[in-house]
This record gives structure tokens, sequence and C-alpha cells, in this order.
């Protein structure tokens, strides 16, 4: 690999970054003030995943685990989730989404997608285009790095 290459490729890795996130930022500032960014981070898991444990969510989310549970202490304290015994084990507790975070999460998906659906509509098709050929690049790139 040639020194420009290089450099070129560290130069768009770093232009990738900064604008994944900007992006993450202002979807963020999407979300409803009352709720932390830990917070849906962690009801989107238990949402995509069905009842997990505290530990599993824990290691999804890359957080110690006295760290998960003051997270979920709030989600379950503000209704959000519920914990439920573990079927097969009831030493195993399970935290699961209840009605009330089963709405919000879809309240904050939708207010995210319209934010974003506006600004798309700024762009002209040969644009929009493109962003689709570069998403579908990102997929791949996140795809690769599963482990």
């Amino acid at each position: 690999m040639t020194p420009d290459r290089k450099q070129g490729e560290e130069r768009l890795a770093a232009e990738l970054r900064l604008a994944v996130m900007r992006l993450a930022r202002r979807l963020r500032q999407q979300a409803p003030a009352d709720v932390t960014p830990s917070m849906l981070s962690a009801l989107t898991v238990v949402d995509r995943l069905g009842p997990i444990t505290l530990g599993d969510l824990a290691g999804f989310e890359r957080v110690r685990p006295p760290t998960m549970t003051r997270i979920v202490a709030r989600l379950e304290e503000d209704g959000l989730v519920e914990r439920e015994p573990d079927e097969s084990d009831g030493r195993v507790t399970r935290i699961r989404l209840s009605s009330a975070g089963r709405k919000l999460i879809s309240k904050n998906r939708t207010r995210k997608d319209a934010y974003l659906a506006d600004r798309l509509r700024q762009l002209s098709p040969r644009e929009r285009s493109r962003l689709q050929g570069g998403i579908e690049v990102i997929q791949r790139l996140l795809d690769e790095e599963a482990p």
C-alpha cells in the first residue's frame, strides 16, 4: 500500500467517523428529554432480543452489571420495563418491555425517522441514490465486523 493511499484511507475513516458521530448526535436530540441515551439503548436491546437477563443485557451494552442494574431500575421505576422470572430457572430474572416501553420505542423511532425523512427530502434523487449505496457499504462493513 502506498503512503498516499494509506493517508487517503485514514482521511476517509476520519471523515466517516465524524459524519456518523454528528448524525448520531442529531438523532439523539430527537429523543424524549426524560430518557437518557443509555436508557433508550437498553430498551432497544430488550425490544430486539425479547426477555433478557441483566447480565446478558449488560454484555450487549458493554457496561458493567452494576451500571445496567441502575439503568434497569430507572426503566422499571418509569414503567418502561418489567421483571419476570425465568421459566426454566426461578432464580433468574428476565427484563421485558412493558406496553409503555414498547410505545416509547415506537414513538422514538417514528420521531427519528421523520427527522431523517425531512432531511432526505432536501436531497436530489441522485444524492439519495448515492446515499443508498453508501448505506449498503456501511452495512457490509458492520456485518464483516460481527463476531
